[in-house]
């Protein structure tokens, strides 16, 4: 098939796992199971089914005859008529009641709700296994030091456990909403053509109960608990724009995190794994860019702008329900899916994979600590007798020669040696030294890490167990 267009989302990024829950087979088999439900509860409620004709619809729920469907499709040129068709040709004594008084939507619709939520389960597992390792580097490094920036520019130290934290809350934010939406998925149920339910009133006798009970027992046939109470022909479409903004809220955590393992690569401090065998760039071949970050980003852009599509359809549908929505429902609810799919397979790698450099982010904090000490030195100074208002002057004065220094000049940090030789401090330069240890200028970042991961992380893993160990499925 090198002759044709293939979808990078399949070919490339996206689980086996996912591609299967967007596959035709996947899709067609919840189609018979559809109306194996819709058969069992008329029959129930009182049509005349028979127990035969729905073993003879259970015999063949899996061994889809897709090729005459296909020819058939071909000259109907619809492909829910095609599939009954199908379907027909093996159970010809069930022929007669397969799709009775359903609509097109009752298959259609009620297999993307189904679909997509087994796709926000899969997410949901993959995310809870990306926050038990974020849990577990936070835990490891929660002690060591690092130079916090704001604005990319040298701040007050952090930790390199505590930063992990900031990216931890994030994916925990995600999850309740994953949760929420998770919680909120129903059925369609059998609504008929314009959401009246009008073909099952008439099926029933004009027994409105019956209706009801109808949606009720093909919801939890098919692991519902219920149906939404009220549709036009389709259930609203603003149930894809909210499952999208879901995908869409992850894409931006994992973003966030991939740019600041690039921002860390390009300082040593941090890398993402980097086979053995890698190759970085096919001209500079000392190169180790940070391509499973990029990808991230890259695949993040695509899911957050595929935002757009179904806000763009659930505000255009006219009444009841028009069409316009099926073209592109088809491209990017599946895609967004396989998208996000691909990003949490790629988290999860680089995260189990993340390489830390002690001796790079020690170098780096010991450059700018004396910056950020001087508060302390002055306290001390003031303990030994000084004048605060003077004092804060000559630090003022100090810092910009030592920074001048360093970035004019070029030379390492003497803003120590500076204040050691100014007689206003009356401090040596061995007790200036001692106020070096990066670990007094973290604050809480170490408790902090402990507090929110036994808080807040913790119980969430404890809960969720049985979902962990998923390892990544990425091509390097």
């Amino acid at each position: 098939m090198n002759d044709r267009y293939q979808s990078p989302l399949s070919e490339r990024y996206a689980s086996k796992e996912m591609q299967y829950i967007f596959s035709p087979e996947k899709k067609f088999r919840t189609w018979r199971k559809l109306w194996i439900a819709l058969a069992e509860t008329e029959k129930e409620l009182g049509l005349p089914i028979t127990d035969e004709q729905i073993e003879e619809l259970k015999a063949h729920a899996e061994d889809i005859n897709f090729e005459e469907a296909k020819e058939r499709e071909k000259i109907v040129r619809h492909d829910v008529m095609s599939h009954v068709y199908a379907y027909g040709l093996q159970c010809p004594k069930a022929k007669g009641i397969i799709h009775l008084g359903a609509t097109s939507c009752y298959v259609g619709d009620n297999t993307d709700l189904i679909l997509m939520t087994e796709a926000l389960k899969l997410v949901r597992k993959k995310l809870i296994n990306v926050m038990k390792e974020l849990s577990d580097f936070a835990d490891k490094y929660k002690e060591l030091p690092t130079l916090a920036f704001t604005h990319f520019q040298p701040a007050q130290p952090t930790t390199v456990g505590k930063r992990a934290t900031l990216w931890l809350q994030e994916l925990c934010l995600d999850l309740e909403d994953l949760d929420h939406v998770i919680g909120s998925m129903k059925l369609l149920g059998s609504k008929g053509t314009t959401g009246t339910q009008a073909s099952f009133l008439e099926l029933f006798d004009g027994d409105h109960e019956k209706c009801r009970e109808a949606d009720r027992r093909i919801a939890a046939k098919m692991g519902f608990s219920q149906c939404y109470p009220v549709s036009g022909q389709t259930y609203s479409r603003k149930i894809d724009s909210r499952v999208l903004s879901v995908l869409a809220g992850i894409a931006q955590s994992a973003h966030k995190f991939s740019n600041d393992i690039r921002l860390l690569q390009h300082l040593k401090e941090v890398e993402e794994p980097f086979e053995k065998n890698q190759i970085g760039s096919s001209a500079m071949a000392y190169k180790r860019n940070p391509m499973r970050s990029e990808r991230i980003a890259s695949l993040a852009n695509y899911v957050m702008s595929d935002m757009m599509n179904p806000m763009l359809v659930a505000s255009t549908q006219w009444f009841e329900r028009t069409l316009d929505d099926s073209a592109n429902k088809r491209l990017s609810v599946p895609e967004g899916f396989l998208a996000i799919d691909g990003i949490l397979d790629l988290y999860l790698n680089v995260v189990d994979g993340l390489v830390v450099y002690p001796k790079v982010i020690e170098k780096h904090l010991m450059a700018e600590l004396p910056f950020m000490a001087t508060e302390n030195i002055m306290m001390d100074a003031v303990k030994a007798g000084g004048d605060r208002q003077e004092l804060h002057e000559r630090i003022r004065e100090l810092s910009m020669e030592a920074g001048k220094n360093v970035k004019v000049e070029g030379k390492d940090n003497n803003l120590l040696e500076l204040i050691a030789a100014d007689p206003s401090f009356n401090l040596s330069l061995d007790e200036l030294k001692k106020t070096m240890d990066p670990k007094k200028y973290v604050g809480r970042a170490p408790k902090q890490v402990d507090e929110f991961l036994d808080e807040v992380v913790r119980p969430i893993l404890k809960e969720n167990a049985d979902l962990l160990g998923v390892k990544a499925e990425i091509n390097v």
